[in-house]
């Protein structure tokens, strides 16, 4: 089987950048369908409004309506469609990035990625993960290929909320333990092939840069400012981590993140916030060392990451829920499955269960 490695066509990263946007994506096409929030548009519409002010080239805004669900694709391809766009560019968090690639992918365009936030590694991968309405995972969807272009203006990542660079340093945590293991189990990465020697090393990279610098650069953008150490946590957390996983593999952590998501008491905390509880159960599931195990921990604690059910919104541990989240963790498909051993969700469960135990221990 051959070794594969993927990644954007372009990572762009650097300060003020979104106001070059312009210059870096207009030999992509005409008419461009710009996916924004409503508040993300009050913050960045008029830098690329700018950016575009003195060209032929057309921008239509629309605002994303909170949810990546098949849904809101459709009611996007009708807007891309009627408007005769032919590129899309993404400018947001998460469920906005991974929405502008599904659109992309169906209307078969190119794709821009712009993150307003480090909050996960979705703008560089080939992958959107689709959700109900309601927000419960429904499921992924492989792309063909990464975005055409990665456009990260770390002034505007370091001015958004602390928690959101804090999640994604959750998500970015999952990325080295989740290649370690697929890897043992000589599982497929995302692309279909072996990992590299590559991948293995941007996920390891990506964990060790989390330990040098993650609390450095959650104190500097609870100020707004950036600092290198934020723009290293920025590369880990959206690059690193981005190709980490998905050339690398995934394995327990975000099957348990999507176990989390049946639970209505988790809907208020971000995807990096249950990865990292979903990193720390995997750990668990693997018996690795204390050591390791206090290392992750340390982390958390440090940063402000979930270490116990109670740091998600769940207060009183009902047994029947938490098996539901083990169900799901293990269902069909999931990438628990990559685990270099069985994973059943009696076994989930009590490592979710001993999991939060021993983050009690250390609260």
């Amino acid at each position: 089987m051959a070794n594969i490695i993927i990644s954007p066509g372009r990572y762009i990263q650097g300060n003020g950048e979104l106001g070059r946007i312009y210059e870096y994506i207009s030999s992509l096409g005409k008419s461009f369908l710009v996916i924004v929030s409503q508040s993300g548009f009050k913050r960045v519409g008029n830098k690329i409004k700018e950016s575009f002010q003195d060209s032929e080239h057309n921008i239509e805004f629309e605002i994303f309506k909170g949810e990546c669900s098949k849904n809101e694709i459709q009611r996007l391809r009708k807007i891309c469609k009627d408007k005769n766009c032919d590129v899309v560019v993404g400018v947001g968090g998460g469920k906005i990035l991974d929405t502008a690639k599904a659109v992309a992918y169906y209307e078969e365009i190119p794709v821009v990625i712009a993150p307003t936030v480090a909050s996960t590694d979705a703008p560089c991968s080939a992958l959107s993960v689709i959700y109900t309405d309601e927000g419960v995972f429904d499921e992924y969807l492989l792309l063909p290929k990464n975005p055409d272009i990665v456009l990260v203006d770390t002034s505007i990542i370091a001015k958004a909320p602390a928690r959101l660079l804090v999640s994604g340093m959750g998500d970015a945590l999952a990325t080295y333990f989740e290649a370690r293991a697929a890897i043992a189990s000589n599982s497929c990465n995302m692309p279909g092939g072996q990992p590299t020697m590559a991948s293995l090393t941007l996920a390891k990279l990506c964990y060790d840069t989390l330990l040098k610098d993650g609390f450095k650069a959650k104190l500097a953008v609870e100020k707004n400012v950036s600092t290198k150490a934020v723009e290293n946590i920025i590369e880990a957390n959206t690059y690193l981590s981005g190709i980490g996983f998905e050339s690398g593999g995934l394995a327990a952590a975000h099957s348990i993140h999507n176990g989390l998501t049946v639970l209505e008491e988790c809907h208020n905390f971000y995807h990096g916030e249950k990865v990292a509880f979903g990193t720390l159960t995997q750990l668990i599931l693997e018996n690795a060392t204390l050591e390791e195990i206090e290392e992750v921990i340390s982390f958390c604690l440090d940063v402000g990451l979930p270490i116990t059910l109670e740091d998600l919104g769940i207060k009183e541990v009902n047994p029947d829920d938490i098996m539901k989240v083990a169900e799901a963790s293990c269902a069909e498909g999931e990438t628990i499955h990559n685990m270099p051993f069985k994973v059943t969700p009696e076994d989930v469960y009590a490592a979710i269960l001993a999991a939060d135990s021993l983050g009690r221990q250390y609260k």
